[in-house]
């Protein structure tokens, strides 16, 4: 039976009336059950008991404090939920689709339905609404299978009375916004907001994570809202939510890091980030401690190899958190040794380790220290114990709890017990004692020797405790706060194997529960409860003598210390009363005395000012904007009252004023604050000895930063020149530092965390840092296994979920040059390279690669695919080999093989077919079973044939076939296939190919189905020896039609062109593409600024050389050109495109041109006193920078340059997006169109985007979701459509079946699951296109119903108008999206394939047939030489251990469109020689 995660055991409750007659031994009850017991608490203030059998999942209910227990008929629960707000109501929850709901404290239960059973995910299945027990949210199971785990969440609102009905299908989690009693409790909107429901869902149009939204609803999402965060926008990226008190805390997580945002609010409608100082929060390195109704208490780990964390504390709203204690215990489930003292305000115990600076692994061990603070944190004291000062008392906490419950302190005023040992550090629980504390922690006494478990009753009046190294017979108590001497004991009749000790939360009964289990007759053990009543050992009720006033906080003076602004003090029985206090389920009531107001304790930073220092030193300063109090600063004054910059924090109850409660005079320019000074563009030049740069990668930042200061990002730069020399600059180049001195053969980034980068040395040390090498101290090393391979093989592998998993590939026998036992090895480290932590995988290896991904491939995180050589013999054939278990147990997948590739969530795998030429594709899911990759009929690809599988993200593959392979003379022809792989057609012949493989085919970003290809147009004459003549031809649909590009009217200098532009055969643009770049990250276009592209080429009848190119621009993804500049420019898009920037490359310059206005004018800008040879000009992958970086060399030393231009006027103010009324500020929209088309409709749909008005003065800032909507489905046109299989386009268009090749027989859809078939067309639908109606050429020809669907046949086509709804919007809602989630989710990884077409819920994956794209194949001999092409690459590039030279985002600019070697990158799949095999 399947139970719930995260069910701890809460304390039980156990009352009885107290009863005046004296007994010599409390009362002991015993009960046997027959399974072990779990999920036990108490109804709240009552004497029911509910408990369950773990194996059987029986409920058993006890009225009398357990002291007689009742099995629940008929129901059978896998976790038992408490409603916390309400005593009565409970839910037992079934575990599938039959759960239980009591109204009543367990009297009767209720059953209910659900189609699916509970989640197992979210953490708890049920959310309950804090003030109405009938409103309840019900999580689902969640499905795992195919992408991120996404479920539904039911609501009710008569306590499951009737059927719950469906809120979300789609969320990650959900919660009421009233799921905190304090939450709104104070406040106006006090009886606001009773329905509201927030939750985290899927992307607007993607499943994947770093897309998921939070949404919130008052109508159970009927309508919807996404709340705006500090920044002014929203947050993508959703990972967790939380109520905190009075609070909500919602963190956000962005792409390629593990760093998150917190958000918190305290009324859903402002969120304010969460600011650490100098400190950040990761995922699953941070916990929410129990917190104050006038703070948040966080934990965040500082060491995730020894598990220890920093205390933090924030101020009143959640906005600004500081530093308390460092060095705190945390466990591997994120568990601190934190806990308050109850009912106390500002008393607190934690447990810090000593030895911090010694922990290098999670199983190191740790010296524990326990400190208390008695004021709020700001300082920590030893625990001492009385009569022994000078020795230091250390306690068990929360990381290893013993009992339920709470581990130190109850309700009951100042007693705190624990279990622990004096001396240097904490020592093992089995060695620790019962220590007791009467005054809240301040002074400690030694109760009992050996470890016990322990509770606290009757407000403290009763203590009892419970051997717990063993079994016993038994059971100790005191009556006088449990010090020494007073402990006696109760004598059992039996030895019992204590597990759980409880009481009443409140610890005001005089009743306990004891359960455990006791040897039986015949052998065994068997489980039982003790319930046992205190009731009767005294005589009377204390009486006012009998208690006394006792203060919470006191000084070493003994005075009371305030605390928010008072003294707290309880009254409570006097230690040596001889009475019971006897108020069952009467919580104390703390006193409060308020406190003079102190200008260091009581008072908090106000609205819109920041805090700094500590203290007495703690300063205010304006953080943004000041308003204006009525009437002030006018008629010329430019003074005014405003706030001192202090506020009193709320809640606090200190008497009187200070000089922070007074207002300060303060200049009118606070409140105005104009944007920054323009003060122009900045540039700064740095000089480098060396020859070249080898590589250089961008170390970018989270994306979720608010930019409140844009000049203040941290924007992380690394380069390696030829010398070996490591440099790194966190401002964007502006100041450079040697990242060490030794030299550096490689740098590795991370591909899946951009925080961490490695520096590879060529021998066993490795350098690296976890946080972008933001400081010295944060670089660090590790000795790897062997050496770096030398046979140019990647260096580094990385596991996308676990950033300290790192596959080795070192080079063993391989220290002397020409050793012939030289060979690569791979090894793993799950604890980032640490001493002691690398496992060897495989000798003889090619490659390794981690396979578990994310989103849709749901394998195991362990598994590995290497490529090794047969026998263990280099030159032998390759063998692919898999293991879950780093190869204690292995599996040969396939022999023969050329290459394998990881891709998004599938597997693809190149091998030789049977007769030792063609090439054979096999593609999985899972990592286990392989589906073949047919090629279409009568297409051979002969594995010797130079191919290249471009990259495609449109439901469909674009694979180019060499035709003519001759060096300098390569062409061939690109086929496309259907979205399953299935079938393919010509979509264009002739395309120009170069040596190494590269292709002129590129697709534009952002954009679904435009790409771009240079064709060869003298086939004949190049088969014949002559040189290639080169055109440029463009699609936008996706590569059905392709055209020329339209040439401008007028060149640079307004004058016209010596051809006619209005014959495109003759006279068109033509751009140099992939084959002719120096850097392929120079790709035409970017994904964040949408259908602007920009190229050099010419405008004629072919493509000239570059030397002779003009540089043009489009603003329409490629329908309109504008040549903007004579001669060859490399460009850079920044901020989203609201600067574009461009330098003379081939020339020595001095200066660049940009352009503010989508590159209607250009500007001239002089970065440099002397002219330089520019190479580059780089930014942020992302492109939301204003700044740029110029590569280049100078007369003899190498030379960058940054180009700053946040202080430019007309960048000064950040732009105003209001997504409820998204075209009233500095936005519009744009959408992309077919140049034929007189409509926006393309791929049947209208999509809209934020773009910048082009005459805004504002910059973008944080990365803009600039999708905004699909707004309308399209009837179908031509253009929707493309030639079916074994049809061809005829020069007029139309589609003519080939001869010689047969149709394929319609009624096999009819096996595939159809309902009906239609004739065979010479159309089908592109797969992208979500068009309906209108002319649907793949439905010209008769329809028929398959066998057995004859009836449903005859009513659907006689379809009313509903169904008409379904047919139409359904499919455009769910396919609209496409194009962006392509791009928004595509990782700038090249290698993609794609499995299946139709019948799934998802609208992109069904039958696993693999299509591959993003692969480049050359000719080579056998082995197949990667590192042939990658020398050829490094010559040009720089670089190092068979990679290309970046590895961040593909070429480190998230864009392109073709492989790299990396394991999520792409990578070589190709063809061998004919040596036999």
């Amino acid at each position: 039976m399947r139970f719930i995660r995260g069910i701890l055991l809460p304390a039980l409750l156990a009352w009885s009336p107290f009863a005046a007659a004296k007994k010599d031994n409390p009362g002991v009850e015993l009960t046997t059950f027959d399974g072990e017991l779990w999920n036990i608490f108490y109804f709240d203030d009552s004497e029911v008991a509910v408990l369950a059998e773990a194996d059987t999942g029986k409920v058993w209910r006890s009225d009398n404090a357990g002291k007689d227990w009742k099995e629940q008929k008929d129901l059978r629960s896998v976790g038992i939920v408490k409603n916390p707000f309400d005593r009565k109501v409970a839910v037992a929850l079934g575990e599938q689709s039959r759960h239980w709901i009591t109204h009543d404290q367990g009297e009767t239960w209720k059953a209910f339905e659900t189609e699916i059973g509970p989640s197992w995910v979210t953490g708890m299945p049920i959310s309950f609404h804090a003030h109405d027990s009938k409103k309840l949210l019900f999580n689902t199971a969640e499905d795992c299978m195919f992408a991120p785990c996404l479920g539904k969440t039911l609501y009710t609102e008569d306590g499951f009375a009737t059927k719950p009905k469906l809120l979300r299908a789609d969320r990650k989690m959900c919660m009421w916004a009233k799921g905190a009693e304090k939450f709104l409790d104070d406040s106006d909107s006090k009886d606001t907001h009773d329905t509201r429901v927030l939750c985290i869902t899927r992307g607007k149009f993607s499943d994947y994570p770093k897309d998921f939204r939070l949404l919130m609803s008052d109508n159970y999402f009927e309508d919807e809202e996404e709340p705006v965060m500090s920044s002014g926008r929203t947050v993508q990226g959703m990972t967790n939510m939380a109520s905190v008190k009075s609070y909500i805390v919602a963190a956000a997580k962005s792409d390629h890091s593990k760093e998150l945002a917190l958000y918190v609010t305290s009324d859903t409608e402002t969120w304010h980030r969460a600011e650490f100082g100098d400190g950040k929060v990761e995922e699953d390195a941070y916990t929410i401690l129990e917190s104050t109704d006038y703070s948040i208490q966080v934990d965040v780990m500082t060491s995730s190899h020894a598990w220890v964390g920093s205390l933090y504390t924030s101020n009143s709203n959640g906005t600004y958190f500081t530093r308390n204690v460092d060095h705190t215990n945390r466990n591997r489930d994120g568990f601190v040794d934190f806990e308050k003292i109850t009912n106390i305000q500002g008393i607190f115990l934690v447990n810090v380790v000593d030895n911090f600076d010694k922990i290098d692994s999670p199983n190191a061990k740790k010296k524990l220290k326990s400190r208390i603070s008695f004021d709020d944190g700001r300082s920590f004291e030893k625990l001492t114990v009385k009569g022994e000062k000078d020795k230091e008392l250390h306690l068990h906490s929360v990381t290893g709890p013993h009992n339920s419950g709470r581990v130190f302190s109850s309700p009951a005023p100042g007693i705190v017990m624990g279990i622990g040992n004096t001396g240097s550090s904490l020592g093992k629980y089995e060695d620790g004692d019962l220590y007791v504390s009467d005054d809240a922690g301040l002074t400690w006494e030694l109760a009992l020797t050996e470890a016990h478990k322990y509770e606290i009753g009757d407000q403290g009046s009763v203590l009892v405790a419970v051997y717990d190294e063993g079994d016993t017979d038994k059971i100790m108590y005191s009556l006088k706060h449990g010090k020494p001497k007073t402990w006696e004991a109760i004598k059992l009749d039996y030895k019992i194997r204590a597990r759980e000790l409880t009481t009443v939360p409140d610890s005001t009964s005089l009743k306990f529960i004891l359960y455990g289990t006791k040897s039986k007759k015949g052998g065994g053990r068997e489980n039982v409860v003790v319930h046992l009543d205190f009731s009767e050992l005294n005589e009377g009720k204390c009486k006012d003598g009998d208690f006394e006033d006792w203060n919470a906080r006191v000084d070493d003076d003994g005075k009371a210390i305030c605390i928010m602004g008072h003294e707290q003090s309880f009254r409570r029985r006097k230690w040596d009363a001889d009475c019971f206090v006897a108020d069952d389920f009467k919580d104390p009531v703390p006193k409060s005395t308020p406190c003079d107001c102190d200008e260091v304790r009581d008072y908090e930073c106000d609205f819109n000012f920041t805090p700094s220092g500590e203290g007495k030193d703690k300063k205010c300063t304006p953080s943004g904007a000041l308003k204006l109090p009525d009437g002030a600063c006018k008629d010329g004054k430019d003074k005014y009252m405003g706030s001192s910059g202090w506020r009193k924090i709320p809640g606090n109850q200190c008497k009187g004023e200070t000089s922070k409660d007074k207002q300060t005079e303060r200049d009118c320019g606070e409140a105005s604050k104009p944007p920054p000074a323009a003060e122009g563009i900045k540039s700064e030049i740095t000089e480098f000895s060396g020859s070249e740069f080898r590589e250089h990668y961008y170390l970018e930042k989270s994306s979720q930063d608010d930019d409140k200061d844009k000049m203040k990002g941290d924007e992380t730069v690394v380069f390696l020149t030829r010398e070996r020399e490591a440099w790194i600059s966190h401002d964007h180049g502006k100041t450079w530092k040697r990242v060490v001195d030794d030299e550096i053969v490689s740098i590795y980034p991370h591909p899946h965390n951009n925080d961490h980068v490695f520096f590879v040395t060529a021998s066993k040390k490795v350098y690296y840092s976890k946080d972008r090498a933001l400081n010295e101290k944060s670089i660090h090393s590790f000795e790897a296994p062997q050496m770096p391979n030398i046979e140019m093989r990647q260096i580094m592998q990385f596991h996308p979920q676990h950033s300290d998993w790192i596959i080795w590939m070192g080079g063993q026998h391989c220290e002397k040059g020409g050793d012939k036992d030289c060979h690569t090895v791979a090894s793993v480290s799950q604890n980032n390279g640490y001493d002691g932590s690398w496992q060897p995988l495989l000798p003889y290896v090619k490659k390794c690669a981690f396979v578990w991904r994310q989103a849709g491939r749901q394998v195991s995180e362990q598994l590995v695919f290497c490529e090794q050589y047969t026998n263990e013999a280099v030159g032998q054939p390759i063998e692919l080999i898999t293991s879950e278990d780093w190869f204690k147990n292995k599996e040969v997948k396939f022999k023969s093989v050329v290459e394998f590739a990881t891709m998004s969530e599938f597997i693809v795998v190149a091998t030789k077919g049977d007769d030792g030429k063609s090439l054979k594709l096999d593609a999985s899911l899972d990592g286990s079973t392989f589906a073949d990759a047919q090629f279409p009929p009568k297409f051979h690809v002969d594995h010797q044939t130079a191919y290249t599988v471009l990259e495609s993200s449109t439901h469909s593959m674009f694979l180019h076939v060499t035709v003519n392979g001759r060096e300098g003379q390569e062409y061939g022809s690109i086929i496309k296939s259907n979205s399953n792989g299935t079938s393919y057609i010509m979509s264009i012949n002739g395309v120009n190919r170069n040596t190494m493989g590269y292709v002129d085919f590129e697709k534009m970003q952002g954009i679904e189905g435009v790409a771009v290809v240079n064709v060869v147009s003298n086939i004949d004459k190049v088969d014949s020896g002559e040189k290639k003549l080169k055109k440029t031809l463009i699609t936008h649909n996706d590569g059905a039609d392709w055209a020329p590009l339209q040439a401008p009217a007028q060149n640079w200098d307004n004058k016209k062109y010596d051809c006619d532009v209005s014959d495109t055969n003759k006279c068109s643009l033509h751009l140099h593409g992939y084959t002719e770049r120096v850097d392929p990250r120079e790709t035409y276009s970017s994904p964040t600024a949408v259908g602007l592209v920009m190229g050099v080429g010419n405008v004629g009848e072919h493509l000239d050389t570059v030397g002779e190119s003009y540089t043009y621009i489009s603003t329409d993804a490629g329908i309109t050109w504008r040549e903007i500049k004579k001669g060859n420019y490399a460009w850079e898009f920044g901020d989203q495109g609201s600067v574009i920037v461009i330098v003379r490359r081939g020339k020595d310059v001095k200066n660049l041109f940009y352009s503010l206005d989508y590159g209607v004018t250009w500007n001239e800008y002089q970065f440099s006193d002397h002219a330089i040879a520019v190479e580059a000009i780089t930014t942020v992958p992302s492109d939301t920078s204003l700044n740029f970086l110029i590569w280049g060399k100078g007369s003899t030393k190498l030379v960058t340059v940054n180009v700053d231009f946040s202080r430019l006027d007309g960048l000064l103010r950040k732009c105003e997006l209001d997504e409820k009324n998204p075209t009233a500020g500095d936005y519009e929209f744009w959408s992309p169109q077919h140049p034929l088309s007189d409509n926006q409709c393309l791929f049947g749909h209208v999509a809209q985007y934020h773009r910048r008005k082009r005459d805004a003065k504002c910059y973008n800032g944080q990365r803009i979701e600039i999708l905004h909507n699909i707004t309308q489905s399209c009837a179908c046109t031509r253009r929707d459509y493309e030639c079916n299989y074994n049809f061809e386009r005829m020069p007029g268009g139309e589609c003519q079946q080939i001869a010689g090749l047969e149709l394929p027989d319609p009624k096999a859809a009819c096996e595939q699951g159809a309902r009906e078939w239609w004739e065979v067309t010479p159309y089908r639908k592109i797969p992208i296109s979500t068009c309906a109606g209108g002319n649907e050429m793949d439905h010209t020809s008769t329809p028929h119903p398959c066998p057995g669907f004859e009836d449903e046949f005859e009513r659907k086509h006689g379809l009313g108008g509903f169904g008409l709804f379904l047919a139409v919007v359904l499919p455009f809602l769910a396919a609209g999206g496409i194009g962006y989630y392509v791009w928004r989710n595509w990782d700038g990884k090249f290698g993609r394939i794609r499995l299946g077409e139709g019948g799934s819920d998802s609208p992109w994956i069904s039958w696993p047939v693999a299509v591959i794209s993003g692969l480049v194949a050359v000719v080579a001999a056998v082995p197949l030489l990667v590192g042939s092409l990658w020398r050829t690459v490094a010559t040009r590039f720089g670089g190092y251990g068979g990679r290309t030279y970046t590895s961040r985002s593909s070429f480190a600019r998230g864009r392109g469109d073709y492989a790299v070697v990396d394991p999520d990158e792409g990578e070589l799949l190709g063809e061998d020689s004919d040596e036999d095999v």
